[in-house]
C-alpha cells in the first residue's frame, strides 16, 4: 500500500469491525460499560441488512412476549416514536446517531478493514482504508470483535473458521447433507414498490430477464394480498463462493429482480397498474459465509434441546430456516425445521477458540450451518452483539482474554446484561440487597422477571397517582433507581395495519397504510421521590416525555424510603410496570 497516504492511529480498549446491528450493539454496550471503543464500518450507514442499502426488516424470536429487549428495543421504540411512516432515511439517522453521539465511541464509516497485526495469539491492531478521505486508519486495541458478517478478521488473523454445510454424521444433525460441502444460503437484492392514485407504466431494462408466465417464477408473488412480501426469495449464490462471487451474483440478481417487476407490471393481470417501482437494492443482503470456531460450536441438537447452557448470554427463537443453496433456481424452496422459542446461545460461542482477544458477533458466531440457520436473523444477532460488548468492557477493565471472562467473570457478565434489560430466558435477574431487604408495597416489582413468562404477568398495575414504595426502616444511601416499563412486547395495542404491527419497517407502501402508532401501555410521565430522615418527601426526578422500556435514574440521596408515582401513559387507563429496583 502507498506509504505516502496519510495514516491515522487510534488507541482504544475495544475495536469493532462491522456496523450492522450486532456491531452497533457491541460498540454501544462496551462504551456504556466504560470501555473506549472504535467501530470500523465499510459502508456509509449503519445497520447492515436492515439499513436503507438493503432494507430487510429486523426480526428474531417467535412466540408470545419473546421480543428482544435491551439496546435493540431502545432503538426500535425511538424509531416508532420519531418515524411513524417508517422512512428509511429517518431510520438510518437514528442508527447513525446512536453511534455518533454515544460518548466513548470513535466512528470510522466508509472504512474497509484490510490488515491485521498479530502478536502470537493476540490481535494488536487492524488497519482500514477510508474511501471518502483516501486515508488509512490503524486501530490499536486490547480486544477486537468481528461483526462483519463475512468474518473478515478470520483469514487476516489465522482464526479458525468454517464455511458451508457439515456432514450429517459430524455432529449427528439430521438437517445436514450426507457429505460435507461448501454450499451456503444465498444473497438477495430486495425491491420495494409504492401504490399511487394513477396508472404507472414500467419499461424494463433490455438486460432484465423475461418471465412470461407465473410458472417461470415458481414463487408466490401476489404482494397485493400479502403485505409482508419483500421479495426475499430473489436469492442466488449459495452454490458458489458467497464472498468472492458477490459482484457477479449481484449482477444476476438485478436481472432477476427487474425481470420479476416487469412480469408483475406487464405480463399477466397482477392488479399492479397503479404501482410503481420505488427502490431496488444494489447491495446484496447476505445470509451466510464464514463462521468462527469457538470454545463451543452450537449445533442443530443444541438448538432443538433449547440451548440450556450454563453461560447463556443471548437467545434466539427463529426456526432452523434451511434455504436451498440454489435459491431462486431451486425446486424445494425453504424447509422450516422447528426450534424452541426461545433457545439459549452460549457466551463460549461468541469468541475465537485460538485468537485470545477476538470476539465474534452476528451470523458468524461459532455454530454449524444448521444451527446458524436459526441464529442468523438480525434481532438475535443484536442480542449477541450486546453480550459481546458487555463482555469486552469487563475484559478490558480487568485485563482478561475473551475466555477469561467466562472463567472468571461470567456471573458479572450475565448480571450486567440483565441489568441493561437484555433478557436471558432461563435466568432470574439478581435483585439488589437494598431492594430485597426493604418493606415493599408491591412484591411483583422485585420478583426478578421483567416480562410476562409461563402464564405469569410478573408486573403490577397502578392507578395514576398511586405509589409503589420501598421503606428501608432506617436511612440508606440510594444511588440508582431502575424501572422496567411495559413497551407491549406483543405490540398488540399499536395503531396501523394489523399485519404490519410487529415489523419495525415496511417493504411496499400501500396508500391506505397508517403510521406505526406507539405502545399505549408505555408509562409516559412519572415521579421518583425519597423520604428524608425528617419524614419529608422530596423529588429525585420527574420524567414527562418517556418513550423507553428501561429507565435508569442516577441519584445520590440519603433516604428512609423511595417511591414511584405514575402520572400518565401513552394511552392505557393505568400504569403497567414490571420492575422497580433501587440500589
Amino acid at each position: 500500500m502507498d506509504q505516502n497516504l496519510e495514516l491515522i492511529e487510534h488507541h482504544v480498549d475495544f475495536c469493532v469491525v462491522g456496523g450492522g446491528l450486532a456491531g452497533m450493539l457491541a460498540a454501544i454496550a462496551a462504551a456504556r460499560n466504560g470501555a473506549r471503543v472504535a467501530i470500523m464500518q465499510d459502508r456509509p450507514v449503519f445497520g447492515g441488512n436492515c439499513s436503507s442499502e438493503i432494507r430487510m426488516w429486523t426480526l428474531g424470536c417467535h412466540g408470545e412476549n419473546n421480543r428482544e429487549t435491551g439496546i435493540l428495543e431502545e432503538i426500535l421504540l425511538e424509531n416508532m416514536d420519531r418515524n411513524p411512516q417508517r422512512n428509511f432515511s429517518v431510520w438510518d439517522s437514528i442508527l447513525y446517531e446512536k453511534i455518533r453521539f454515544q460518548p466513548g465511541i470513535e466512528m470510522l464509516l466508509n472504512c474497509s478493514c484490510q490488515e491485521a497485526e498479530m502478536d502470537g495469539a493476540r490481535v494488536c491492531s487492524v488497519t482500514g482504508w477510508q474511501l471518502t478521505t483516501y486515508t488509512r486508519h490503524r486501530v490499536y486495541a486490547k480486544l477486537f470483535a468481528d461483526c462483519s458478517g463475512d468474518s473478515v478478521l478470520a483469514p487476516l488473523t489465522g482464526a479458525q473458521f468454517r464455511v458451508g454445510r457439515e456432514a450429517r454424521s459430524e455432529f449427528g444433525e439430521r438437517i445436514e447433507p450426507e457429505r460435507a460441502d461448501s454450499c451456503t444460503m444465498g444473497l438477495s437484492c430486495l425491491l420495494q414498490a409504492r401504490e399511487t392514485d394513477h396508472k404507472v407504466e414500467f419499461k424494463p431494462p433490455k438486460w432484465a430477464h423475461v418471465y412470461e408466465t407465473d410458472k417461470e417464477i415458481n414463487r408466490a408473488h401476489d404482494f397485493l394480498s400479502d403485505r409482508t412480501e419483500n421479495f426475499w426469495w430473489i436469492e442466488l449464490g449459495g452454490t458458489g463462493d458467497s464472498i468472492r462471487d458477490t459482484e457477479q451474483v449481484r449482477d444476476e440478481l438485478l436481472r432477476v429482480t427487474f425481470g420479476i417487476w416487469d412480469h408483475i407490471k406487464n405480463r399477466g393481470d397482477h392488479g399492479a397498474d397503479n404501482w410503481e417501482l420505488e427502490w431496488v437494492g444494489f447491495l446484496p443482503g447476505k445470509r451466510e459465509s464464514r463462521r468462527y470456531v469457538g470454545d463451543v460450536i452450537v449445533t442443530e441438537n443444541d438448538v432443538a434441546a433449547g440451548g440450556h447452557f450454563e453461560d447463556v448470554a443471548a437467545y434466539g427463537g427463529w426456526t432452523m430456516d434451511d434455504h436451498d443453496p440454489r435459491g431462486f433456481h431451486g425446486e424445494r424452496g425453504n424447509i422450516f425445521h422447528p426450534a424452541p422459542c426461545p433457545f439459549g446461545i452460549p457466551y463460549r460461542a461468541m469468541y475465537s477458540v485460538n485468537v485470545e482477544n477476538l470476539f465474534c458477533a452476528g451470523r458468524n458466531i461459532s455454530a454449524t450451518h444448521a444451527a446458524m440457520s436459526a441464529t442468523r436473523v438480525m434481532a438475535t444477532c443484536a442480542t449477541i452483539g450486546q453480550a459481546v460488548g458487555t463482555a469486552a468492557a469487563i475484559a478490558a477493565r480487568d485485563g482478561l482474554t475473551t475466555r477469561g471472562v467466562y472463567e472468571r467473570r461470567l456471573t458479572e457478565l450475565l448480571d450486567r446484561l440483565q441489568f441493561d434489560d437484555a433478557w436471558l430466558p432461563f435466568r432470574r435477574r439478581a435483585i439488589p440487597a437494598l431492594t430485597a431487604e426493604a418493606a415493599a408495597t408491591h412484591e411483583a416489582l422485585r420478583n426478578g422477571y421483567d416480562r410476562p413468562q409461563n402464564g405469569q404477568d410478573n408486573g403490577c398495575r397502578l392507578a395514576f397517582g398511586e405509589a409503589a414504595c420501598y421503606d428501608f426502616g432506617a436511612p440508606r444511601r440510594v444511588q440508582v433507581c431502575r424501572l422496567v416499563l411495559d413497551s407491549d412486547l406483543e405490540r398488540a395495542s399499536c395503531d396501523g395495519d394489523a399485519t404490519m404491527r410487529t415489523y419495525p419497517m415496511v417493504c411496499n407502501k400501500y396508500r391506505d397504510m397508517l403510521g406505526f402508532g406507539f405502545p399505549k401501555t408505555m408509562l409516559r410521565s412519572f415521579r421518583l421521590e425519597y423520604k428524608t430522615e425528617a419524614g419529608e418527601w422530596k423529588l429525585i426526578e420527574q420524567i414527562d416525555d418517556n418513550i423507553q422500556r428501561l429507565v435508569v435514574v442516577r441519584c445520590d440521596v440519603r433516604a428512609t424510603a423511595v417511591r414511584l408515582i405514575p402520572l400518565a401513559s401513552c394511552g392505557s387507563a393505568d400504569a403497567h410496570i414490571f420492575s422497580f429496583d433501587v440500589r
